[in-house]
């Protein structure tokens, strides 16, 4: 790659940062376990949709595809790719997990390394077939957080890629079995402590671990204040919002979740307390302990499960969950933050409304089908208009980048593991690693509004800028300059390195590969001024005549330099 002057490097991060601050306001072919796909109709050429919006659209429901995932979208159309999608098998991460640490084992190392749940990740973002399932189970993770900072959960990297795959798994199914899946696995169990939650005990002191009670509210599934089905907030006699639940609705669906602890063949307190560990015990869902579970009234949004006279865990949890799930504020609340994840941080009204719609009701009357939820995210007027409106679009959180340039360019591992780790250094890597967010709370908040912005002014939010500051945009800038020179992740030469095979056919005509490039990465949306500057820096980039090596290297180096600045562009960090 042409070397870039400290001071040309400068003025890209200052402009990157201060522009993007203003600007905000798949593939096909065979199914992940090698199945040939049936291949659906092509549609009429005058229905098919436009190369532009098929990028588009491609971004917004995978981590971006090359062109010939995009072309083939285009003869099938966006409905027939959401079914194809929907019905593929689902790529796991616990079989990859298993296998290293059956390796792990056999040459006495270490049988817990993090590394293979972000090697399982990558794999899958990049080459994995069901891009749509894998993009919405990150969703569902940055949602349902937990965590391999935790040093409980940390303790279980197997643990955390089967909860991976559970919201995989889930991720097209209902959100009832979902929200419960989520409860009872143990991973969960450790990173929100209502495993070996025990029953009250007067005489002691001692109440229900209220932890999970309180988040499973106020971030799995209502929230805060109480919503009007298009998400805004309900107001009360004095127009202030309306609190949700209060400490005592805390107080009382804790009771639900004591009595919970690790699987096992029996039920003894010695397996409660963790003693005996059964060898699945990480990835099985908890199983009940009735000794340990409160058998008081539990009182909670309205509604009372009676005193038992003998302990039941799994009735008291049924009538908690269908509470929850059946409260109104579940489909907005959830709705406009699967759509932040995926589509824009600034929704309309209408366009929560209607999701919410379809979470409440999939036509077929049942209620929280993720399928149509989805399918009203992505197709949505609001996501699929041509011609993005202000303050539509997205902040491109910086996992997703690396992904996006991958993926597009078709990235290979050399070792077939993706070795790529931990990327969480914002000041020479991403700033961000698949399952290693910082507290419950995710990287970043749903309503997170950068201080002192044009964003602030305008009253909007955008999330993915909490996690965006001077040191993070440098960092960023550093490892797409360092990955696009030498490849991803580690080894030497780096295990996963990108084909650039189309579009360096183009790199002899700088105005062609730029379009190309600003096609695949930007769906075309690069403004007239930021494509002169491309095209006049690639240009710079002399091809010799006379050697053919040279030549070759200058190519390379022309393409390299257009995707660089590209994906250091403002209008290419704001997903339109």
């Amino acid at each position: 790659m042409t070397t870039l002057s400290q001071r040309a490097v400068r003025a890209v991060q200052l402009v990157l940062l201060s522009a993007a601050l203003a600007a905000c306001g798949g593939g096909g072919g065979s199914g992940s376990d090698g199945t040939a796909l049936k291949e659906p109709p092509t549609l009429p050429p005058a229905e098919q949709p436009s190369e532009k919006d098929t990028v588009r659209f491609l971004a917004q429901a995978g981590f971006g595809a090359p062109t010939a995932a995009i072309e083939r979208t285009r003869r099938i159309g966006f409905e027939a790719w959401l079914a194809e999608q929907f019905a593929l098998p689902q790529s796991r991460h616990q079989p990859y997990v298993d296998a290293q640490i059956e390796a792990a084992a056999a040459a006495g190392q270490s049988t817990n390394q993090h590394n293979w749940v972000y090697e399982s990740f990558w794999r899958t973002a990049i080459e994995g077939n069901d891009q749509l399932r894998h993009r919405v189970a990150f969703a569902l993770s940055q949602i349902f957080v937990v965590s391999l900072v935790d040093d409980n959960v940390g303790g279980y990297a197997r643990g955390v890629a089967s909860y991976f795959d559970m919201l995989g798994r889930d991720a097209f199914g209902n959100f009832r079995v979902l929200l419960e899946d989520v409860a009872l696995h143990p991973m969960m169990g450790l990173y929100l402590s209502h495993l070996r939650n025990q029953k009250e005990d007067p005489a002691r002191g001692r109440v229900p671990d209220e932890n999970f009670a309180r988040e499973v509210m106020q971030l799995f599934t209502i929230g805060l204040r109480e919503l009007n089905p298009d998400g805004t907030p309900r107001l009360g006699a004095h127009n202030e919002p309306i609190e949700t639940y209060t400490n005592e609705d805390v107080t009382g669906l804790a009771k639900v979740f004591t009595g919970w602890s690790w699987a096992g063949p029996d039920k003894s307190d010695t397996r409660f307390f963790g003693g005996n560990p059964h060898p699945d015990r990480a990835v099985l869902p908890m199983q009940s302990y009735p000794r340990f579970h409160s058998t008081s009234e539990k009182r909670f949004l309205g509604i009372s499960i009676s005193a038992q006279g003998s302990a039941d865990p799994e009735a008291s949890l049924r009538a908690a969950l269908d509470r929850l799930v059946a409260h109104p504020n579940v489909g907005p609340f959830i709705g406009r933050q699967l759509i932040q994840r995926l589509v824009t941080s600034n929704p309309s009204p209408a366009y929560v409304a209607r999701v919410a719609a379809a979470f409440a009701d999939n036509g077929a009357g049942v209620r929280g089908d993720m399928k149509a939820v989805i399918r009203a995210v992505l197709l949505d007027p609001e996501a699929r208009r041509p011609a993005p409106e202000a303050g539509d679009g997205k902040l491109r959180e910086p996992v997703l980048r690396m992904a996006h340039w991958l993926r597009t360019f078709n990235g290979r591992s050399a070792s077939g593991r993706f070795l790529i780790g931990n990327t969480d250094d914002p000041n020479s890597s991403l700033g961000q690693t698949p399952m290693r967010s910082p507290s419950v709370f995710n990287f970043y908040r749903p309503g997170y509004v950068p201080p002192n912005t044009g964003i602030a002014a305008a009253g909007l939010v955008a999330p993915e800028f909490q996690i965006t500051h001077e040191s993070s945009v440098a960092g960023y800038l550093n490892a797409m300059r360092s990955a696009l020179t030498s490849g991803a992740g580690s080894g030497n030469p780096r295990d996963v390195q990108p084909d650039y095979g189309e579009v360096i056919a183009l790199a002899d005509t700088p105005a062609a590969l730029v379009d190309r490039i600003g096609l695949l990465l930007m769906a075309g949306e690069m403004s007239a001024e930021l494509r002169a500057q491309l095209i006049d820096a690639v240009g710079s980039v002399a091809i010799s005549s006379s050697n053919a090596q040279s030549a070759a290297n200058a190519r390379l180096n022309r393409v390299r330099l257009a995707i660089f600045l590209t994906m250091a562009s403002a209008e290419y960090l704001i997903q339109k």
